[in-house]
């Protein structure tokens, strides 16, 4: 039997492992045989929903005793795990879909086994993120996953405009009922970038809407309303540029701005200096002339 499929090692005094095992996404046969292995060999497998994980569970015939491990409980199971782990214990670390610790819980449990040397080991497997850049279109060289935006649209907003200037490709997870508010928001901080649209990604009504981000918004405004998680690549910026569609007068580019975002005159007209590379004051004074004329 070669190493890379020796048996979990288990107890004669040393200490456990930690494996962060990845988990489907949608489909149940998105999973190794490597993370079917560990899931059977280990001694516990900490969920973030064991009704949920149950459903893995029963599809493969896997036995192990399950345990709920999510972000209510995290700092009250920490410490009872981490005394299994140092017994000899070997634990696996799963969330409701995809890699444990992206946009999952785990991250207190991990940095606690790091901190007291105990072995964490990772088997990689499914991830939205990943999986929705992949298939995007969109340039892979360099992104940034930046999770879930902030609910609260004073926040998110703000938070947008930082992640404007990055010159990268940008991965967001968003809840379908924040999805329509969440994408003005884009256009807003973000300009009409090129976008793809991953829903239901792996299950039987995944769907993909491509185009810019207000082509995206228009499709899913006109629907009765939108299931399921979305993961949303946008492409990265273009500083200082404008666009074609940004050319002509301010006055006629404020009337866009403010029929696609819904913005009010002054936001709209921030929004312009931005697109624009000018400060709002030049805006403003570029509006005037426009009016005299």
């Amino acid at each position: 039997m070669s190493s890379e499929t020796q048996p979990v090692p288990r107890g004669q005094g040393r200490t456990g492992t930690l494996y962060v095992v990845a988990t489907p996404i949608g489909n149940l046969e998105d999973i190794t045989l490597r993370a079917l292995r560990i899931l059977k060999e280990v001694d516990l497998v900490a969920c973030e929903d064991t009704r949920h994980t149950a459903k893995l569970f029963q599809h493969y015939g896997i036995p192990t005793p399950r345990e709920s491990y999510h972000e209510h409980n995290e700092a009250e199971k920490t410490p009872r795990l981490l005394e299994l782990l140092r017994e000899g214990k070997n634990i696996a670390l799963v969330s409701d879909a995809g890699t444990p610790l992206v946009s999952d819980p785990g991250y207190r449990l991990v940095s606690a086994c790091r901190q007291m040397s105990v072995p964490v080991v990772p088997v990689p497997g499914a991830s939205a993120a990943v999986a929705a850049l992949s298939a995007s279109g969109l340039p892979t060289d360099a992104w940034l996953f930046a999770g879930y935006p902030p609910a609260r649209a004073a926040a998110r907003r703000a938070w947008l405009e930082r992640l404007a200037p990055l010159e990268a490709t940008l991965v967001f997870y968003e809840a379908p009922h924040r999805l329509l508010t969440c994408l003005e928001d884009m256009l807003a901080a973000l300009g009409p970038r090129r976008a793809c649209l991953g829903r239901e990604v792996t299950k039987v009504h995944e769907e993909w809407l491509q185009g810019t981000l207000a082509e995206i918004l228009d499709t899913l405004a006109r629907r009765p309303g939108v299931r399921g998680e979305a993961t949303l690549v946008v492409d990265r910026g273009a500083p200082g540029q404008i666009r074609s569609e940004e050319s002509g007068s301010i006055a006629e580019h404020l009337e866009r701005v403010m029929t696609a975002t819904g913005l009010p005159r002054k936001g709209a007209l921030k929004e312009v200096a931005r697109r624009r590379g000018i400060t709002r004051r030049e805006a403003y004074r570029q509006l005037l002339n426009d009016k005299d004329h």
